[in-house]
């Protein structure tokens, strides 16, 4: 898919999660969606992306892959530039602080990754950089 309609795509999916509360987009591939905002490390302007997003007790789990291209995501930068930010998932406007999950989390994390959406293993082929996983944490 081409970066242009991906982007359309997403933006849609951006809309009418937010005008419905999550009615409408918060499931995809069989996977329950949110929609991380985050401020541009460079822009300083607000950004919005659906992904989906995995539970670990009272976290949320999302993955770095853009589709397994060779760099992080710019969501992905953001959030180490600034990592409180907010999610929503369905009506609820959350307040989380992100982090990139460490080895040993990641180990963990991974074969959950996997069970919910098997596209990571090839994503994560596609790529020489190991996909970050995040983790979430309300504040």
């Amino acid at each position: 898919m081409k970066d242009s309609t991906a982007k359309r795509l997403s933006t849609l999916h951006t809309v009418l999660f937010r005008v419905t509360s999550g009615r409408i987009g918060k499931r995809l591939v069989n996977n329950d969606m949110l929609l991380l905002s985050t401020i541009g490390s460079e822009t300083g302007k607000q950004h919005t992306v659906p992904l989906l997003y995995l539970r670990d007790g009272d976290d949320f789990v999302i993955i770095a892959s853009w589709g397994g291209r060779p760099e992080n995501p710019q969501w992905y930068r953001n959030l180490q530039a600034k990592p409180h930010t907010t999610i929503q998932v369905l009506g609820e406007k959350i307040p989380v602080t992100a982090r990139t999950a460490d080895e040993t989390e990641r180990a963990r994390l991974w074969p959950s990754v996997l069970a919910a959406y098997e596209g990571y293993a090839e994503y994560q082929s596609r790529t020489t950089r190991e996909i970050p996983v995040v983790i979430l944490s309300r504040r």
